[in-house]
């Protein structure tokens, strides 16, 4: 279900593009990775109608098709797989810290970097209590002490 839920997301936002807001998106953010040029809008309708057609995705699902959005340097699928994140937050465990983390090492773009921090890890750090909120805070004085200045900011955007 998730791959036929990513290839409509993907089908959507490049329905969705245009090569003048690629082009814009490109001067602003770098040529790391490739622009549909599908707007922010585009990408919240889009997932907005991947929700009302695919109405049962769980825990497990949501990562799967963040992660299947992910798997191409695209900007707008990236872009859609932190707003799938943000909008299923509540259905985060401090587990996934570990996918998050790879995508926050693959990202290739600040934008995104910070858009994971602070839409994504942030609000997940703000809903876990007890012994998962201790095991999630390790990991984040892992990413504090890491060589990786994508992950030291994220502990930092994070936990401010």
């Amino acid at each position: 279900m998730t791959g036929d839920a990513a290839e409509f997301i993907d089908a959507a936002l490049q329905y969705e593009s245009s090569w003048e807001r690629a082009e814009e998106y490109e001067q602003r953010h770098g040529t790391h990775v490739e622009y549909y040029g599908a707007s922010v809008g585009a990408i919240r309708g889009t997932l907005r109608n991947a929700a009302r057609r695919y109405p049962d995705l769980g825990h497990d699902d949501v990562v799967l098709l963040a992660s299947e959005l992910w798997s191409l340097p695209v900007f707008e699928r990236r872009l859609a797989a932190i707003v799938l994140l943000q909008s299923s937050v509540q259905l985060l465990r401090h587990t996934d810290l570990t996918r998050i983390e790879g995508f926050l090492r693959t990202a290739a773009l600040r934008y995104l970097e910070d858009a994971l921090a602070v839409d994504v890890v942030a609000p997940l750090l703000g809903r876990l209590s007890g012994q998962d909120a201790a095991r999630a805070g390790v990991v984040l004085e892992r990413w504090a002490a890491a060589d990786q200045a994508a992950l030291r900011r994220a502990a930092e955007l994070a936990l401010s």
